[in-house]
């Protein structure tokens, strides 16, 4: 098991979300209307999604509602130039986490008030496992970072069943994981 601590997570966070920018540079102009293994989205729509979620990041930390911020990341936050939209996304989530005390605070989400601990590992786990997505789209290497796998693996094995009883996550795949990056994949309802 992986020792979570505060300095460990917002490193961790930090790496989480500067992987999945490198993987959307590498991204061709025949990429974008890709399907991906997340059923509504092609990989514009899968990028944008994760892109909302780092714009989100700063005000939440800094204790602002999903009321006080409202509409204002709705619809597409990509635009004409989504590697550089993903890039200024992801730093100011990663600055905001890094925040000196950011990590002590409350986070005030849609279904209640959590740790900003909390809140910053399912950020992790998504880009996570959203890069997976996105390499999967796209055929690229679907290899993951292991301390990042070994790292969400742990934090998630305390959250699994309560994110599926919320219906973030989908049902296990039918699938006999191979080795630690599976077993996640798999948890996360992917069929690696």
């Amino acid at each position: 098991m992986i020792t979570r601590t505060v300095t460990n997570l917002a490193a961790l966070h930090q790496r989480a979300l500067e992987g999945f920018a490198a993987q959307v540079d590498a991204l061709e102009p025949d990429h974008w209307t890709l399907p991906t293994p997340c059923a509504d989205w092609n990989v514009r729509a899968l990028v944008n999604h994760v892109a909302i979620e780092d714009l989100w990041t700063p005000p939440l930390l800094a204790g602002r509602t999903i009321a006080d911020v409202g509409d204002a990341f709705d619809g597409d936050r990509i635009g004409a130039v989504p590697p550089q939209a993903v890039h200024d996304a992801a730093a100011g989530a990663i600055a905001a986490a890094a925040e000196t005390g950011a990590l002590e605070r409350v986070v005030h989400l849609s279904f209640g008030d959590v740790p900003a601990t909390e809140y910053v590992w399912q950020v992790t786990a998504d880009h996570l496992i959203h890069g997976w997505d996105l390499a999967r789209a796209v055929g690229a290497d679907e290899r993951l970072d292991p301390e990042l796998v070994d790292a969400c693996a742990d934090w998630f094995a305390d959250n699994e069943d309560a994110y599926r009883a919320a219906g973030a996550i989908g049902p296990r795949a039918a699938h006999q994981p191979r080795g630690p990056q599976e077993q996640l994949l798999v948890a996360f309802g992917r069929q690696p």
